[in-house]
């Protein structure tokens, strides 16, 4: 790509998001144009934030969740359902 056709102005907490997200080789346009999806397909925009939690804070969220499930049968149990 060549030079820019315009500038936008965003905050030092977005720019170092832009960079961490940056692989090597790539423009601030590019990763821009990877995360907002323009190079592909939208119905992979469910993938964008993949990642984000830690492996301790997705796995509290899996136990968290699982309790929720046993109680819904219980529940369901004591009021004559399976």
């Amino acid at each position: 790509m060549g030079a820019a056709d315009d500038q936008i102005r965003v905050s030092e907490t977005v720019k170092r998001e832009i960079e961490r997200r940056k692989r090597e080789g790539e423009s601030y346009n590019d990763v821009l144009k990877r995360v907002f999806g323009t190079d592909r397909d939208r119905s992979r925009d469910l993938l964008a934030g993949a990642g984000f939690w830690s492996s301790a804070k997705a796995d509290q969220v899996r136990e968290t969740r699982q309790k929720y499930k046993e109680k819904s049968k219980e529940r369901m149990e004591q009021r004559g359902g399976r």
